[in-house]
């Protein structure tokens, strides 16, 4: 489906707006209706979001484990990237009509009625099929914790990086003598690389893609610094607003700053530019396959720590279990082993650049020879994430809500002290209100957490 990325960022661009029941914008839908494969005697249906790079992994996924288990037939299928895709999942789950087996983002676990939407996942059944609590870094592993119960399953973490060109940053000397960028540990030691990497790159381009613009980028960006600085934004009960406007203006200013110092030409196609020879960009690690394809002498390692602790914004893709009031017996139990098998051997997976969630992944030789997924796997050990309440989460109604106001702060139509303000009474509003994915307004088709 083209470039594995491009078809993501296009989506993200849009997403707000998709939410309508009956718009589910099916990829390629398999009907689960016709007759069990040939030796089957289970089937398990499998609802996934993955298109481009990553369906094609996930389908090498899916042909592996039905030659390793031919007794399960899995009817998967593939629906919309965003909100439509949740839509239909919650519709689905409260109808009664949910597959075995689907995907999520970890961020949107919460705002997803975990008890009526989602059914727990059965531990001890995940144990029997390898797969334990201790094999998952603990802060990811409990992110699917609600309630004493797991309701999400990790596959991943997936990341927003800092892209840099080997042969543009030699030239400016700032790789050391592993071929990697040098350590950056503070703000004045950024902008110093960027005006070396500057000094040294082609003309005509801009020193680093920052997705000005983008109000999903800017959030994630913002997520990354703000967590860096130790900023908090609620109580452990979510009932009071802590968050920190000046540490939200400090990085709202870091943002601006690459626009107000010339680092940045706003609109321009940041991966585009970095093919030609821009020095750096920020981007997910998506874009790896895209980079990789294109020969590109680069590395990419987790966002610089400018505010001196290490924190790169992260998501997670998870594999979870839409409600079915009859759940249980063999379905059920092949929905457990098709989980477990797709999470520990997801060496595949990696390929598209995500860090596996099962860790023993990340210890085998053929991770550690994956490059340049081996410069951020570090990145599991200090993940930057939403806050874990019911509006967060991937294209959620918080990035929805601060993205944009993110944006205006980075493009310079707003003050970033004003708009730290600003942030926060959006954050309070939203504590405030009420979370439509309840599990009994699902089935109108209005309640897209």
């Amino acid at each position: 489906m083209g470039r594995p990325g491009l078809n993501r960022r296009q989506l993200l661009a849009t997403a707000g707006g998709l939410a309508v029941a009956g718009s589910f914008g099916f990829a390629a839908l398999g009907t689960g209706a016709d007759a069990l494969a040939s030796g089957a005697d289970t089937r398990v249906r499998y609802w996934n979001l993955f298109s481009g790079g990553d369906g094609a992994n996930m389908i090498a996924m899916l042909d592996a484990f039905r030659k390793a288990t031919p007794d399960i037939d899995v009817k998967d299928s593939t629906l919309q990237w965003g909100n439509p895709f949740y839509t239909k999942l919650a519709m689905a789950a409260a109808g009664n009509r949910a597959p075995e087996l689907g995907v999520m983002h970890m961020g949107r676990v919460t705002g997803f009625s975990p008890g009526r939407l989602l059914d727990p996942w059965d531990v001890d059944l995940l144990a029997k099929y390898g797969v334990r609590q201790e094999d998952f870094n603990p802060a990811l592993w409990n992110r699917g914790v609600i309630d004493g119960k797991l309701y999400a399953l990790p596959l991943d973490i997936h990341v927003q990086l800092c892209f840099y060109r080997k042969d543009v940053l030699g030239k400016a000397g700032l790789l050391g003598d592993d071929g990697r960028m040098i350590p950056v540990t503070s703000t004045d030691e950024w902008f110093d690389v960027l005006k070396k990497a500057k000094a040294a790159q082609k003309k005509g381009l801009q020193t680093i893609g920052l997705w000005t613009n983008d109000q999903n980028f800017q959030w994630w960006f913002f997520v990354a610094f703000y967590t860096q600085l130790g900023g908090q934004w609620f109580d452990d009960d979510n009932t009071e607003v802590l968050f920190d406007a000046d540490k939200a203006t400090q990085v709202l200013e870091f943002l601006r700053r690459h626009v107000t110092d010339g680092y940045v030409i706003p609109g321009a196609p940041t991966g585009e530019q970095f093919v030609n020879g821009a020095p750096f960009t920020w981007e997910g690690n998506w874009s790896v396959p895209v980079f990789s394809g294109a020969e590109l002498d680069y590395g990419a390692t987790p966002l610089p720590p400018v505010f001196g602790k290490q924190a790169t914004h992260a998501e997670s893709h998870a594999f979870v279990l839409p409600h079915q009031s009859g759940r249980g017996g063999a379905t059920n139990e092949g929905a457990h082993e098709l989980a477990a098998y797709v999470v520990k051997h997801a060496l595949q997976w990696a390929a598209g650049g995500h860090i596996p969630a099962y860790t023993p992944t990340l210890s085998t030789d053929a991770y550690k020879k994956l490059t340049p997924q081996n410069e951020y796997v570090s990145a599991m050990d200090h993940q930057a994430t939403e806050p874990k309440v019911w509006f967060a989460g991937s294209t959620g109604v918080l990035a929805q809500d601060l993205g944009p106001v993110v944006v205006s702060s980075t493009m310079g139509s707003a003050k970033p002290a004003s708009v730290a303000q600003t942030m926060k009474k959006h954050l309070t509003k939203l504590l405030a209100s009420k979370n439509p994915m309840d599990g009994r307004t699902a089935a109108q088709g209005g309640a897209v957490a």
